[in-house]
C-alpha cells in the first residue's frame, strides 16, 4: 500500500470514530470487504386487512409497501455510497452519508419491530402477556392498565415524529418505557420489547387529528407473544 493510501485510510477512520455508532463501526471500517446482501422489505405475517378495525387494511398497505420499503431502499442505497466513499477515502462523503444510514436503517429496523409486534384478534393479538414479563410489569408499573396509561401518556407527549418502547435494561433487566425521536433506534444500553409508531403515516388516513384514539386502540392487536420472546 502506498504512503497516499495508507495516510488517507487513518484520517478516514479518525474521522469517522467520533461521527459513526459503536454499533456500526466494525462493518463502516471494512472497506476492504464486500457488502452483504442488501436489506429487503420483510413479508408480513398477515393480510393488510387482518388487524382491522384498530388500523385499517389501506394504512396498512401504504405503510408496509410504500413508507417502509422507502426506508430499505434509501437505507441500501446509502450503504452503497457509504462503501464506495470508504473505498476511494472520500471522507467528507462519508461523514454526509452517515446520517442517511442512520436515519433510513433505523426506520427499517424499527418497522420491521414493530410489524412483529402486531397480531389480528384470531392470532393472539389483544391477548394479555404471561409469564416473566407479565411479572415483571405488575412489579414495574402495577398493572397491565397501568403501564398502558403510562405508554399511553408517552405517546401523546411526542413532539413531531418518533416512537414509543417499552424497553429492558441489559444491565438490570428492570422495564422502562422510553421515547425516540424521528427513526432512531434502540440500541445500547436497552433493547426494544414492544413499539408504536407515532409518526403520521401510522395512523392520519383513519384517524385524521384524533391520534390519541389510535394510542388506545392499538392495544388491541397488539402481540404479547413476541414482547415475551424479546425478554432477556
Amino acid at each position: 500500500m502506498s504512503t497516499t493510501m495508507l495516510r488517507n485510510s487513518t484520517l478516514l477512520r479518525s474521522a469517522l470514530r467520533s461521527a459513526v455508532p459503536t454499533t456500526t463501526r466494525v462493518a463502516a471500517f471494512s472497506s476492504s470487504a464486500p457488502i452483504k446482501a442488501q436489506a429487503t422489505l420483510p413479508d408480513l405475517p398477515y393480510d393488510y386487512g387482518a388487524l382491522e378495525p384498530a388500523i385499517s387494511g389501506q394504512i396498512m398497505e401504504l405503510h408496509h409497501s410504500k413508507h417502509h420499503q422507502t426506508y430499505v431502499t434509501n437505507y441500501n442505497a446509502a450503504r452503497t455510497k457509504m462503501a464506495d466513499a470508504l473505498q476511494s477515502g472520500d471522507i467528507a462523503t462519508a461523514i454526509a452519508t452517515q446520517p442517511a444510514i442512520n436515519f433510513n436503517g433505523g426506520g427499517n429496523i424499527n418497522h420491521t419491530l414493530f410489524w412483529e409486534n402486531l397480531a389480528p384478534k384470531s392470532q393472539g393479538g389483544g391477548e394479555p402477556p404471561s409469564g416473566p414479563l407479565a411479572k415483571s410489569i405488575d412489579d414495574h408499573y402495577g398493572s397491565l392498565e397501568k403501564l398502558k396509561e403510562v405508554f399511553n401518556t408517552q405517546l401523546a407527549g411526542i413532539q413531531g415524529s418518533g416512537w414509543c418502547w417499552l424497553v429492558q435494561d441489559n444491565e438490570t433487566g428492570a422495564l422502562q418505557v422510553k421515547t425516540y425521536a424521528n427513526q432512531d433506534p434502540v440500541v445500547g444500553r436497552w433493547h426494544p420489547l414492544l413499539g408504536v409508531d407515532a409518526w403520521e403515516h401510522a395512523y392520519y388516513l383513519q384517524y385524521e387529528n384524533k391520534k390519541v384514539e389510535y394510542f388506545k386502540n392499538i392495544w388491541s392487536v397488539i402481540n404479547w407473544k413476541t414482547a415475551e420472546k424479546r425478554m432477556k
